[in-house]
This record gives structure tokens, C-alpha cells and sequence, in this order.
């Protein structure tokens, strides 16, 4: 189905809102047992990440990252807060997320989002990013 010009003439860029929707169903459509072992972790939308945590990674572009996961995950014992301690977050980036989805015409916005946040959530149940990045190429083998 062709789009025409006046059909975006009235349309707005998804806003941090929009993203944040699109996390909170991705969360609640996780499977059983993964939605339970999710459920105290936050999620949290902002434009961009912040310049100390690119510089951590060493990304020069903040359109580099879409998402962070920060706590103690479930293999470290994150299972059990300490005093103190903050809740276990994922955070998603929208801009650089949009970035991604603009540049990807074979995934929906929802699916970009779903996936960053899968992908971060993984970090909380102790995988890495060379384990995730395994696993969906196992996924996607023939």
C-alpha cells in the first residue's frame, strides 16, 4: 500500500511516550517464566545516552547505542536487593532506536523496540552480548 506526501504531512516522530508503550507490551507479552523473573526490573525511555556512558563503550555517536541494561542481574545475585541499591533498568534510546528503524524498512518500530529490549533484558538474566548474539544467530540458522 503506497503512502502519499499528505499522508505524513500530519504525522509526529514517535515520542518517548510511544516508545515507552511499545516496551511496556513487549514486557507483558514475555513468555511465562521470563515475564516473572522480569518483573522487577524497570524500563526507562530518554532521548539519547547520556555522554559518560558512550564514552564508557567508547561509541563516539550517541546513535550508537539503543539500549542499556544497569543493575545486578539475576547470574550475579541480582536476585535479592541490597540496601541501597537501585532497581535493575533498561534503559531504551529513542533517537538513536528511530535511527535504526529508519534505516531498517523490514522491521516495525514495536519489533526494533521488542528486540533492544529482549536483547537488554538478557543482560539481566546473565547473558552476554557474544551469548546473545549466538542465540539469534542460531534463531535465525535454516
Amino acid at each position: 500500500m503506497a503512502v502519499s506526501h499528505s499522508d505524513w504531512a500530519a504525522r509526529h516522530a514517535p515520542t518517548l511516550d510511544d516508545i515507552e508503550a511499545l516496551a511496556s507490551q513487549a514486557l507483558a507479552d514475555l513468555p511465562e517464566p521470563f515475564r516473572s523473573l522480569a518483573a522487577d526490573v524497570t524500563c526507562a525511555v530518554a532521548e539519547f545516552a547520556p555522554d559518560d556512558v558512550l564514552a564508557e563503550f567508547g561509541m563516539q555517536s550517541p546513535f550508537e547505542l539503543m539500549g542499556l541494561f544497569t543493575g545486578i542481574g539475576l547470574a550475579q545475585d541480582g536476585s535479592t536487593p541490597q540496601t541501597g541499591q537501585l532497581p535493575n533498568t533498561v534503559f531504551l534510546y529513542r533517537r538513536a532506536i528511530l535511527d535504526y528503524w529508519s534505516e531498517h524498512d523490514d522491521n516495525t518500530l514495536g519489533e526494533v523496540v521488542t528486540h533492544v529490549l529482549i536483547h537488554e533484558l538478557g543482560h539481566h538474566f546473565g547473558f552476554s552480548d557474544d551469548d546473545m548474539d549466538a542465540i539469534e544467530a542460531a534463531a535465525d540458522a535454516p
